[in-house]
């Protein structure tokens, strides 16, 4: 979901979503290789609820941006609330099936590498799902400063993205350990890519965000989501 020249997962890492987008819902639907029998799907689910529950508590409003939105399923969820929902991803695959999902006259889409790209207006709601695992740990001061420079006063920020479980990825894979930041993902064809993948603690990362002067609550579910405003 990002252009960088200056490192070769990155540079994969948008390679490899780009390529993943027509089976990227495959993983979020437990269908295929990330199939886990009906126990761990029926856990996935369960958990997955919760996040959406915590996301509706949230209510987001107004006007909202969505940062690497990929194919939204997010999207889907935020939309409801919204005045007008923007939706920025580095994959021009991801941003059709988003905008053919979606169908509405109040969501604009920007392509953009999340690395470069600035803004130039500012919104009352942030969401991001599943990305911050992908910014590498040089970059998260960074990343939460072009966020700040994304809110209006007064917005607010949600994201949601993944706890170290074996069971949340394909069976295919193999998680590196918990402190690894690059890891190999397959695609259904076989083809490989390395990408950036960072597991964070909700107390660490709660407290680096305070560092940076964020007011933040971090919870987590049993297994598979760490979500966050």
């Amino acid at each position: 979901m990002t252009t960088a020249e200056d490192s070769t997962p990155l540079r994969e890492q948008l390679e490899y979503y780009r390529a993943r987008a027509a089976e990227y819902d495959h993983w979020w639907l437990r269908q295929g290789r990330y199939d886990r029998g009906a126990a761990l799907n029926a856990q996935w689910f369960d958990e997955a609820a919760v996040v959406s529950s915590a996301l509706a508590a949230f209510r987001p409003a107004g006007r909202v941006l969505e940062l690497a939105c990929g194919t939204g399923i997010w999207s889907e969820q935020l939309l409801p609330f919204t005045s007008h929902l923007t939706l920025l991803d580095g994959s021009p695959e991801m941003l059709s099936i988003a905008t053919a999902r979606l169908r509405s006259p109040q969501v604009h889409t920007i392509q953009a590498d999340l690395f470069q790209w600035q803004p130039t207006e500012q919104f009352d709601g942030v969401f991001f799902g599943f990305w911050l695992s992908h910014v590498p740990p040089e970059r998260f001061a960074d990343f939460w400063t072009l966020v700040s420079r994304c809110l209006a006063p007064n917005g607010r920020v949600f994201f949601v993205d993944s706890r170290y479980d074996h069971t949340s990825t394909a069976v295919d894979h193999r998680l590196p350990e918990p402190d690894a930041t690059v890891l190999r993902r397959r695609l259904d064809d076989g083809r490989e890519f390395k990408i950036y993948k960072i597991f964070y603690d909700p107390a660490e990362l709660a407290g680096r965000l305070r560092g940076l002067g964020w007011q933040v609550d971090i919870r987590q579910t049993d297994h598979y989501f760490l979500y966050g405003s």
